[in-house]
């Protein structure tokens, strides 16, 4: 008989142990039990995406989809929980389909929050999008906005 206990230890990640109890029914012998701690593999989530004019104590203020020019900056704040493990991610920021600038984001274990932003030029008006990419390059989420007067 297999018993499969899923538990959290503190200080560590989930872990599945596994007990595989043997000779149990209709033997002489002792019962012997093998135990077989086996990590949990927890999958990088991407909860939360959104284009904003600032981020306050990691909080988007004023999430919209079109931005004046007169805003002078604006940013893409991302969410991920949970994060397994501290990891690289990237917002790669397009302009009329142009990468123009690539940005790397540290995320750290049990859950992140985080933003790139730009600043705004005259020139920088049209359309927008930014790629949340994953670590191993596998794009989570495109974001496609606009810059106007």
């Amino acid at each position: 008989m297999i018993v499969i206990y899923s538990a959290f230890f503190k200080g560590a990640a989930f872990c599945q142990v596994t007990l595989d109890i043997k000779n149990i029914q209709d033997s002489k012998e002792e019962p012997s039990i093998e135990y077989t701690p086996t990590p949990i593999v927890e999958k990088l989530i991407l909860k939360e995406a959104y284009m904003c004019e600032a981020v306050k104590n990691f909080y988007p203020i004023n999430p919209a989809v079109v931005f004046s020019i007169s805003a002078k900056s604006i940013s893409c704040f991302t969410v991920f929980d949970p994060v397994p493990e501290k990891t690289v991610v990237y917002h790669k920021w397009y302009r009329k389909d142009r990468l123009t600038t690539t940005q790397s984001l540290t995320l750290e274990p049990p859950a992140w929050r985080t933003y790139s932003s730009i600043q705004l030029r005259e020139a920088d008006k049209g359309p927008w999008r930014v790629e949340v990419v994953g670590p191993k390059g596998s794009i989570l989420k495109t974001i496609r906005f606009s810059i106007t007067d």
